[in-house]
């Protein structure tokens, strides 16, 4: 553990300077980490800014950084997110965008800030880490720092858990990521019940039409939201954060892996699979420009795996059977691009038995363990 002659001192984010230092201390602390996926800056950038990203049009945040000797060593992010609030009756601050020295009384001091942060507008509790809510990075790695996440998966290093402990802070939930390779079989009798639930007929399976990308997002949205609606942790997104998500979409999906299930014209469920980028994201390290066109073509080889960022179906059509077929299909789907060495599903809740069975009976294994963190004000 660090220590220093003086204690830490926080400071909220104030400038273009002081915003380029909270960014950047990821990379100060990362740097010689093999598993670590540098985010892009000028992402991660627009992700902060309340005048860019649609997200801070329903919310409000505070940026703090805490120094030692005029060093930066640690940061956070408070968080109001008033949609999520209205729609769950909550009155939560969430805490993102978490980054840290092993520096037990630094990260102390950085979350005694959000907490007063929070305690200024009234709100009840905090929770995180969320970067900035439940439809972007959600949780804390705490079980799989083996090997590198998956894309648009957290990372951490492994101490994080200790530092939130020692903040106050117990677990509220956590969530699974499964991860299922080629080699696994798919039981016999799960393909013959799959075969008679489409023979049934009126049941469509469809790839996302491209050219009509943010009407399909919305759509695909509008599944999520009935499926999800009555889970833990679900936020809602206004249409602009819709559209933001349909923009990088259109950079990165490939037709194939975003499918529609339909029963009768009636859309009745979907499938968001994106390849898993993140071997190239390491190579660019957090840097779009020229060198990173050479760098995609250079090692798009080395892409191996899809990362499942949604599966849904809704209520009225599960009796059917219908996420065991629209996983089958998919599963079917995925195996024709032979480039594609695994596939890893998540996340899910820990206590989604239905949909965590389900990848189980597919072959899947617990790969990695996330958690959210609670504290009560």
């Amino acid at each position: 553990m660090e220590h220093g002659r003086s204690g830490p001192e926080v400071a909220p984010v104030r400038g273009r300077a002081q915003l380029k230092q909270f960014i950047d201390l990821a990379w100060d602390i990362y740097q010689g980490d093999p598993n670590w996926v540098a985010p892009i800056r000028s992402e991660l950038a627009r992700m902060l800014d309340p005048a860019r990203h649609p997200f801070w049009e329903r919310a409000e945040r505070e940026l703090f950084v805490v120094r030692r000797a005029g060093r930066a060593v640690g940061r956070v992010a408070a968080i109001l997110d008033r949609a999520h609030n209205e729609f769950s009756a909550e009155r939560a601050c969430a805490f993102g965008f978490f980054e840290c020295r092993d520096d037990q009384d630094a990260a102390e001091a950085l979350l005694l800030a959000v907490a007063d942060w929070a305690r200024a507008r009234g709100l009840e509790f905090v929770r995180g880490p969320l970067n900035p809510s439940t439809n972007y990075e959600t949780g804390l790695l705490v079980a799989g720092f083996d090997s590198p996440p998956g894309l648009m998966m957290p990372y951490n290093p492994d101490y994080y858990p200790r530092l939130l402990a020692g903040c106050g802070l117990s677990k509220e939930k956590d969530l699974f990521s499964y991860l299922l390779t080629r080699q696994e079989g798919i039981p016999q009798w799960m393909l013959d019940l799959s075969a008679r639930i489409n023979q049934r007929g009126g049941v469509v399976y469809r790839q996302a039409d491209m050219a009509r990308l943010p009407d399909e997002v919305r759509l695909m949205n509008r599944i999520y939201a009935e499926c999800w609606s009555e889970n833990w942790g679900f936020s809602p997104m206004s249409d602009q954060e819709i559209e933001e998500q349909a923009r990088a979409l259109k950079r990165i999906a490939v037709p194939e892996l975003v499918m529609f299930i339909e029963v009768d014209g009636e859309p009745a469920g979907c499938f968001l699979a994106l390849p898993d980028f993140n071997p190239l994201l390491r190579r660019l390290d957090g840097v779009l420009g020229p060198s990173a066109l050479v760098k995609k073509w250079l090692f798009w080889k080395e892409i191996k795996g899809v990362r499942v960022l949604l599966f849904g179906v809704r209520k009225k059509y599960r009796a059917m059977g219908l996420p065991l077929a629209g996983v089958l299909r998919f599963m079917d789907l995925a195996h024709r691009f032979t480039r594609y060495d695994y596939l890893e599903a998540g996340w899910t809740l820990e206590d989604n038995d239905e949909v965590n069975t389900l990848i189980e009976d597919f072959g899947g294994r617990l790969h990695k363990r996330y958690r959210v963190y609670r504290r009560d004000l």
